[in-house]
């Protein structure tokens, strides 16, 4: 399994393999199961799932957003953010504060329940990430950040 190998470097991304494009899509079906079955186990233990993960997630990583903002980051519905937030706020994990300017505006913080548990849930991940980091060094991690944000979109880019 190795996509490089089947291309010379100085030809398009157009001339690799299938066979290549299923390798690198099985290592990515590999490593995303890897990657989320600490933290799935963990967040059944509060009946959650992996979109009280990823809420959980970039509420963190951006403490104030608006529930707008996170709609457009997670590109799920409004009807199943409500379910998941709701069930976060209900449970502590999540705060919503009234916007400084319009009261009715909710901004989205952690608690101090739910810093705890994001960093629980991605301690695992920010590990396996670090020794993938390690193992592939500089020139290997920006290959792997320049491939994974050309995939994000056609544009290749991020919506945080």
């Amino acid at each position: 399994m190795n996509a490089v190998k089947d291309t010379p470097a100085d030809e398009g991304p157009e001339s690799y393999s299938d066979d290549a494009l299923r390798d690198a899509m099985e290592l990515l079906f590999f490593a995303y199961r890897d990657f989320t079955t600490e933290p799935d186990n963990i967040l059944s233990d509060y009946n959650f799932g992996r979109a009280h993960h990823r809420v959980i997630h970039f509420v963190g990583r951006n403490p104030g957003m608006t529930v707008s903002q996170l709609l457009g980051i997670l590109r799920i519905t409004k009807q199943s953010l409500s379910r998941v937030l709701r069930q976060l706020v209900s449970d502590g994990f999540i705060a919503q504060d009234a916007g400084p300017t319009d009261r009715r505006q909710r901004l989205l913080r952690l608690t101090e329940k739910g810093r705890a548990l994001e960093v629980q849930v991605s301690e695992d991940q920010r590990r396996r990430i670090q020794r993938a980091f390690t193992a592939a060094g500089p020139a290997g991690v920006d290959g792997f950040s320049r491939v994974l944000n050309a995939m994000i979109n056609e544009a290749g880019e991020r919506q945080t």
